[in-house]
């Protein structure tokens, strides 16, 4: 549902996002909520830690809510800290299975469905939606320079989707793990204020009646676009639906600018999305690698007046597994604002990747690039989550038989 009145304020890194995080942890008063895939106790996140162990002592009610496998590294004494000061801290889906490597497919799967929204509530007064987890910008690899992510501070209407949100998944995490034994909280009721002009709606993933939520909401906004699609995405994966989408609005005339990762954590991931350059370069949609830092955001500007930012990624584990989140701004200041920041990204580090030249890559490099395609789908395939990723959109013969010719390798 897209509701008036809010104030959106983008936040660029983490640098901007956890100034304005911990100031707000800092003046709660009555509740903090807090989700996250991962949660490192580097010195970004200690920052985090003492904030909310502050809080918890000033006697706010204080939940911390991690995905089991993304938080698993969360040290012993971290966890013993925060609890014995009184934060509540629950794990999704914690890792029991973890030294387990003969598990049932339908187990396999079951372990893939992740917390992998990233989500504060201060107050049911103001909000934190978008793709940053507390992690130091720094941290992991050898980065030269912050990890580019987004987040979005929200005060205003939209409040009550997300209160209500994060409420049904803290008692749900609560019922499985505990049972009537679980302690149901008396949720503080969100500030509805009008507060600003701008529009948005929440957007969520899980695996009951928002299974495509998130896609479909992308869907609509290409298919609608008129004259530019940019879309940054640290992993990008697309089923043949949005490929399809993506190179129909090409053929409208509409730019469309992919922005992927050029310096990645995830080697197979890179080599199984560079299979799909060729493809995407024939049809005329231009392609940019972000090679200053790593790109983590999950963002796209349609047309300078739609926007999204959140946590799924466009790949078959964010867009058919995991539980996520995404803000929709039907509002032009905030996607231009974003734009804005994409375009910097893309003058100041991003490599365009030239059609001519992807043409006469080797013959190895393409190989590979197919077997990790392969590899993916073939794990999407054994664990039974494929269906229908790759199965093709209605469309006239040719473009049936150009996409058929295309993507064989991958059969």
């Amino acid at each position: 549902m897209i509701r008036a009145g809010n104030r959106l304020t983008l936040l660029e890194t983490g640098g901007q996002y956890f100034s304005a995080l911990l100031a707000e942890l800092d003046q709660a008063q009555y509740e903090i909520h807090l989700e996250s895939y991962l949660f490192r106790a580097d010195a970004t996140g200690q920052q985090v830690i003492d904030a909310l162990i502050r809080a918890a002592g000033r006697g706010v009610v204080t939940r911390v809510l991690l995905d089991g496998i993304g938080a698993r590294d969360l040290s012993a004494e971290s966890r013993a800290t925060m609890l014995l000061a009184g934060v509540k801290l629950v794990f999704f889906r914690p890792d029991r299975l973890r030294w387990r490597a003969r598990l049932g497919l339908r187990k396999q799967r079951k372990r893939l469905r992740r917390l992998h929204r990233k989500l504060v509530l201060v107050d049911a007064r103001v909000a934190f939606i978008g793709g940053i987890n507390i992690i130091d910008d720094f941290d992991g690899g050898k980065l030269t320079a912050p990890r580019q992510d987004y987040m979005v501070q929200v005060e205003g209407p939209l409040l009550a989707d997300m209160v209500s949100s994060a409420h049904r998944l803290w008692r749900r995490v609560q019922w499985s793990q505990l049972g009537r034994k679980g302690h149901h909280d008396v949720w503080r009721q969100p500030d509805v204020e009008v507060v600003g002009q701008q529009r948005a709606e929440f957007v969520e993933r899980d695996n009951l009646k928002n299974r495509r939520a998130i896609e479909s909401h992308y869907l609509q906004a290409i298919e609608q676009a008129r004259h530019e699609i940019f879309i940054a995405n640290a992993y990008f994966l697309p089923g043949v639906r949005f490929r399809h989408a993506l190179i129909e609005a090409v053929r409208r005339g509409v730019r469309v600018v992919l922005m992927t990762q050029g310096y990645t954590d995830h080697l197979l991931y890179r080599a199984a999305s560079r299979a799909l350059y060729r493809h995407f370069l024939e049809n005329g949609i231009e392609i940019f690698e972000y090679r200053v830092s790593e790109l983590h955001a999950k963002v796209a500007v349609i047309d300078s007046h739609w926007a999204t930012v959140g946590s799924s990624n466009i790949d078959p584990f964010s867009l058919l597994l995991a539980r996520e989140a995404n803000l929709v701004a039907h509002d032009t200041l905030l996607a231009q604002n974003l734009l804005i920041s994409l375009e910097d990204l893309l003058r100041e580090g991003g490599h365009r990747v030239q059609r001519m030249r992807w043409q006469h890559i080797s013959r190895m490099t393409r190989v590979v690039s197919w077997l990790a395609y392969g590899l993916v789908r073939g794990l999407m395939g054994i664990l039974g989550v494929a269906q229908g990723w790759d199965r093709k959109p209605q469309a006239n013969s040719q473009v049936k038989s150009q996409t058929r010719s295309q993507t064989g390798a991958t059969r």
